[in-house]
C-alpha cells in the first residue's frame, strides 16, 4: 500500500468520518476518493459535450447578438435599463 500525505487536519477529518461510517480510515478514503472521481470525470465528460454542441452551434450560425440576450436576460429577471 502506498502511503499518501495528510495534512494533520485532514486526517482528523478522515478519521471521525470513518468511525461516524463503522469502517476503517483506509476503506472510507478509498470510497470517496472513487465517487470524487467518479463525479469529476462525469462533470468533464458533460462539459465537453456542451463545448462541442454550443461550437457546432456556432458553425452553423445559431446565434443572436449579446445585446439582444442582455434585453432578453433584463426583460426576465426585471432588471431596470
Amino acid at each position: 500500500m502506498e502511503m499518501v500525505p495528510l495534512t494533520p487536519e485532514r486526517k482528523a477529518q478522515l478519521d471521525e468520518y470513518a468511525q461516524r461510517r463503522g469502517e476503517a480510515s483506509a476503506q472510507v478514503l478509498d470510497e470517496v476518493l472513487a465517487d470524487a472521481l467518479a463525479w469529476e470525470q462525469q462533470e468533464y465528460e458533460e462539459t465537453v459535450v456542451a463545448a462541442t454542441q454550443a461550437y457546432e452551434s456556432v458553425k452553423a450560425g445559431r446565434t443572436r447578438s449579446a445585446e439582444e440576450f442582455l434585453e432578453e436576460l433584463r426583460v426576465k429577471h426585471g432588471f431596470p435599463r
